[in-house]
């Protein structure tokens, strides 16, 4: 299937427009620290997007299995028409080597280490040897405040929290939170990057922990397991009735949104009876230390909440990365009907087939 250039990303807006000008493209050197799963899927969204890559990864076997992972995406991104340009000539665009030298070129590098705060320091203050002193510093965290991160950071105001949802080359989350020393400069050139990017970005101008997403997520799956622990229903159960709940509106709508195309006062009632019933525990729920105590990774190991075979576990992957994949296109189609549309495309060219390069400038501190 070959969708039309209309419907593939980044955006025609951004920060590279001119005023009364053409628009340019927002394009440039970045880097990406932890070559895993997910910093393979941000690799692969940057390289799609016209950047040179420099990745870095501590771990040997991490760094020879990274180029084959990010060259999948790529191509899946191309099976999926957004993508224009062969997968591998793109991949020449990517370096990945265990040496953070490697980074000095960078005008943004994105950390995708462990989540832990001693490790995410120790990589940023390896980055911070590598890199110039504007040079944008990313953590892809998805709870570390990034205040936390700054601490005898040699230039933290240029360090911030980017928060990427996974697949981090499909979906258009993004969630840019401020440091307390965060410029809102640097701030500005990530949202802008996000924006070229194909996202439609969030920020925070307050840093706490979790963030938007989390906060809200999190009190729901505590609510979903006090459920299923009080064995009011199954865990099949409150699956279904989320998926055939929220899953038929909240890619269209925002809970704010959703309050007015449903009504508010009725929200308001209920509140008043259903919040004191609320479960607010503290704690991590038992049925959640039990799975984890047991070795269940989820899909990864075909061990988790439900029964997989390693095929089982397989085909739920394959198919929730397609379900990204219409998810994004579905959510494009009714971006266009109010008025507000963001046109994708991976790649802009330039009239000579080029495509054009450049950052969102760097300015100065003053």
């Amino acid at each position: 299937m070959t969708r039309s250039r209309k419907g593939s990303y980044p955006p025609k807006s951004g920060f590279g427009r001119k005023k009364n000008g053409p628009r340019t493209l927002v394009c440039g050197s970045a880097g990406v620290v932890g070559m895993g799963l997910m910093g393979s899927s941000i690799a692969a969204c940057l390289l799609a997007a016209g950047h040179t890559v420099a990745g870095v990864d501590a771990d040997p076997a991490r760094v020879r299995k990274a180029s084959r992972r990010v060259l999948l995406l790529l191509e899946g991104l191309k099976e999926e028409g957004l993508l224009r340009s062969d997968p591998r000539r793109i991949l020449r665009r990517l370096t990945i080597s265990e040496d953070y030298s490697g980074l000095r070129q960078s005008q943004i590098v994105v950390e995708c280490v462990t989540e832990d705060l001693d490790v995410k320091k120790e990589a940023i203050r390896k980055i911070e040897q590598a890199v110039s002193p504007d040079t944008i510093i990313g953590s892809n965290t998805s709870a570390i405040p990034p205040t936390a991160l700054q601490h005898n950071a040699l230039h933290p105001e240029r360090i911030l929290g980017m928060h990427w949802g996974e697949p981090a080359h499909i979906t258009r989350f993004m969630e840019i939170i401020c440091g307390k020393n965060t410029l809102p400069v640097h701030a500005e050139r990530a949202l802008a990057l996000a924006r070229q990017l194909g996202k439609e970005p969030s920020l925070l101008r307050k840093d706490v922990r979790g963030f938007i997403t989390n906060r809200v997520m999190y009190a729901m799956l505590r609510e979903a397991f006090h459920l299923v622990e009080s064995g009011v229903a199954s865990i099949a159960d409150v699956d279904r009735s989320l998926r055939n709940d929220l899953g038929y509106w909240i890619t269209f709508a925002g809970p704010f949104r959703f309050m007015d195309l449903t009504g508010i006062p009725a929200y308001c009632a209920v509140m008043r009876d259903l919040l004191p019933e609320l479960d607010c525990s503290q704690q991590v729920p038992p049925l959640m230390t039990r799975v984890v105590e047991s070795g269940a990774q989820g899909t990864a190991n075909a061990r988790g909440f439900y029964h997989y075979t390693p095929a089982q576990a397989k085909r739920w992957e394959r198919r929730f990365l397609k379900f990204s994949y219409d998810v994004r296109a579905l959510a494009r189609k009714y971006l266009e009907e109010d008025g507000s549309s963001i046109a994708w495309t991976f790649e802009r060219m330039n009239k000579r087939g080029e495509v054009r390069r450049q950052l969102p400038p760097r300015r100065s501190r003053g």
